[in-house]
């Protein structure tokens, strides 16, 4: 553009979405609702064999498959429903140690390890606390009035 002014770029869609994503994965315990859905999920999986192999397996997959389900259910809560972070964090890491003697030995340890992690880290996340606005130091404060 000759003699004119070159116009600012517009933040890019890709640049907002990011920011987007990563207010809404801070504002909850993100990394442990993915390591209990992981673990939910692996433990729910290994007894979901060929129909033929599962038959002659009968009612003993079907704890595996229910407790696996309760941890992914826990992991999702967590994401959308934070505040329910304490309930959802006590009740993954139970399922997650009950797998371990109910389930394929917790899906050969990797969904008990990987369960009781995640919920621990479900527990354990805190909201951030807003920060409070300050008065600009310029202007003086008053001192409260006595009543009499």
């Amino acid at each position: 553009m000759a003699g004119g002014t070159v116009p600012a770029p517009s933040p890019s869609p890709r640049r907002h979405w990011w920011a987007a994503w990563r207010r809404w994965r801070k504002g909850r315990p993100f990394w442990g609702g993915l390591a209990a859905v992981v673990a939910g999920a692996e433990i729910c999986a290994l007894p979901l064999a060929p129909l033929k192999i599962m038959l002659e397996q009968g009612i003993a997959g079907i704890p595996s498959v229910l407790m696996g389900l309760v941890m992914v259910v826990m992991g999702l809560s967590a994401w959308f429903a934070p505040q329910y972070r304490s309930l959802a964090g006590v009740l993954t890491v139970m399922v997650a140690t009950a797998a371990l003697v109910m389930s394929n030995l917790g899906g050969f340890l990797f969904g008990t390890v990987v369960g009781v992690i995640g919920g621990g880290l479900i527990f354990a996340w805190q909201p951030l606390a807003p920060e409070e606005v300050s008065a600009p130091e310029s202007e003086p404060r008053l001192p409260p009035k006595e009543l009499s």
